[in-house]
């Protein structure tokens, strides 16, 4: 019973020393039991330092640098419309390369919403996601390039944005999905004979 109320008592205490103290001012520096990172030792844009010469924090790109978004000869490329229209056609050499870098960032990317096919049936939706896009809807299949690229690009509806992911990826995640689209709907006339002869024949 002793140890019970000892224990009881330093709690108490306890309890009293830190909440008494709550919305009152003082001068000095707080404790911090937890800095979450709020002081780290990192240099912010536009102070000074006397690590460097000439006490600038900020320093000059790399030789090479590449800046981000900056592309202006190629505003197709990096916003996907033609004047004020979504432009049509993958602004970047579509070969075999390509569409298997697509296939790689869909499946990092997109897969775990749409599907392995493009139908909107990904593994998100056996958890009660619902209205995921099927890309073999005909808006989807009619839909410009250019407007596919801006949605990945800024997101729509449920769909966040993936800004992050590189402008050739996702034009390669563009091309792939037009091969998905294709996968469904291709005229009979563009398929390879070995595929043609399996074809159930008309009566």
């Amino acid at each position: 019973m002793r140890t019970f109320l000892a224990i009881f008592g330093a709690l108490a205490v306890a309890i009293i020393a830190i909440a008494g103290f709550r919305g009152s001012f003082t001068q000095r520096t707080p404790i911090e039991i937890f800095p979450d990172m709020d002081h780290q030792p990192k240099f912010k844009s536009q102070s000074q330092t006397s690590f460097f010469p000439e006490g600038r924090a900020d320093r000059p790109p790399p030789y090479g640098s590449i800046p981000f978004q900056v592309q202006t000869d190629q505003p197709y490329l990096i916003t996907g419309k033609m004047g004020n229209m979504w432009g049509t056609g993958i602004p970047v050499t579509v070969d075999a390369k390509l569409l298997q870098r697509g296939k790689e960032r869909y499946q990092i990317n997109c897969q775990v919403c749409h599907g392995a096919t493009g139908a909107g049936n990904g593994i998100t939706t056996q958890y009660g996601l619902v209205g995921v896009a099927s890309y073999h809807l005909d808006k989807y299949r009619e839909m410009a390039d250019g407007e596919i690229f801006n949605t990945i690009t800024h997101g729509k509806g449920q769909m966040g944005p993936y800004h992050h992911i590189e402008v050739k990826d996702r034009w390669a995640i563009i091309a792939y999905i037009r091969a998905l689209q294709l996968s469904q709907y291709a005229p009979v006339g563009q398929l390879p004979p070995d595929v043609t002869s399996n074809l159930p024949q008309k009566p």
